[in-house]
């Protein structure tokens, strides 16, 4: 991994003058951007990215927050109560308001890449240094993300530490599947972002967890997304012996939840519901949250092979992680009662 650091870079001309002494990064989009060696202001615009900076210390570092986690993100105020008195740097389409990016003067700014252009425009505009990050769904690039944000933010040590601890735990859970033949890895359909018919066309968490996302290798409808809508008629077709339902919405917002997927009429004959096996999930919530992802992982390996996972708590796994993470106690339990996600098989 820290290969992955070290790779030869294409310097890129830079819209603004890197100081002496700045750290070199190349992000997600390919760019080569010069990090000035101490980074005591920074913003990020990316949550993912946001979550991993709380995770490496450097909360207090932070000088403000995007529209997503400030109105819908039931997680971040847990791990990082601080952030209430932070201010919206984004407006509701998740472009960020110049005039507020440039009065919080930070030293760093990092973007989502979902917008490739966004970074060198934000960077032309402030004179500041930006980096776009994302592991669009991917562990190997979520722990490339955070070695890399952790060499940009000169937290290094920390980051090479939970990124061992994250690909450790993922070791574990590999060894106890790995001699599963496919024919007996359940065939899983992911229902995700607020539709019944929308599922992500890849789904590392349950590949880790030895299960089939039955979305796997479809094309997503917009370019950029990880998601792809599905006629109901291929849903039955396929027959899914597991649903899995987005989870990260309080039980209020959920417009698809378990009750009435269980009782929906055109899905009586699927496999999933006729042996009650539709569950909640925590998911890909604008990007990943890096312990939750992991978390998830555990949960849904007990779920497909409880046999295997006999002695695993995933409550007590979960609070673990948590606790690695962002030094919290008992966090992984505090949010799932906040989304009220019932202890289901996994307990």
């Amino acid at each position: 991994m820290i290969a992955a650091l070290c790779l030869c870079l294409q310097l890129l001309a830079l819209p603004y003058a890197p100081k002496e002494g700045a750290t070199t990064i190349r992000d997600s989009l390919g760019r080569t951007v010069a990090v000035p060696e101490r980074v005591r202001r920074v913003l990020s615009l990316q949550p993912e990215v946001t979550r991993i900076i709380v995770a490496l210390g450097a909360g207090p570092s932070l000088v403000g927050r995007d529209d997503f986690l400030a109105r819908f993100d039931h997680l971040f105020p847990l791990i990082h109560p601080a952030q209430a008195g932070l201010p919206v740097v984004s407006a509701a389409d998740g472009f960020p308001k110049l005039e507020v990016v440039l009065r919080l003067d930070p030293d760093l700014i990092i973007a989502s890449p979902s917008e490739a252009g966004l970074p060198d425009l934000l960077q032309k505009k402030t004179g500041k240094p930006v980096l776009a990050f994302s592991s669009m769904g991917r562990f190997e690039d979520l722990l490339r993300e955070i070695l890399w944000v952790g060499a940009a933010l000169g937290r290094a040590e920390r980051a090479g530490t939970l990124a061992r601890f994250l690909r450790e735990k993922l070791e574990a859970v590999r060894r106890r599947t790995e001699d599963i033949p496919a024919e007996r890895r359940p065939a899983v359909y992911v229902s995700f972002w607020g539709s019944f018919t929308r599922s992500p066309v890849g789904y590392e968490p349950v590949a880790a967890a030895a299960g089939r996302n039955l979305a796997d290798g479809l094309l997503p409808s917009r370019l950029g997304s990880v998601a792809v809508e599905v006629s109901l008629e291929r849903i039955l077709a396929w027959d899914p012996e597991i649903l899995l339902l987005h989870g990260n919405y309080l039980p209020g917002e959920r417009t698809v939840n378990v009750a009435g997927v269980l009782s929906d009429p055109r899905l009586r004959s699927v496999r999933a519901v006729k042996d009650c096996r539709v569950y909640y999930t925590f998911g890909f919530w604008h990007w990943w949250d890096p312990a939750l992802a992991l978390v998830e992982t555990i949960m849904l390996a007990k779920l497909f092979h409880p046999e295997r996972f006999q002695d695993v708590d995933v409550v007590r796994e979960g609070n673990e992680v948590f606790r690695v993470f962002y030094g919290m106690e008992g966090g992984f339990d505090a949010l799932r009662r906040k989304l009220e996600i019932p202890d289901g098989p996994w307990r």
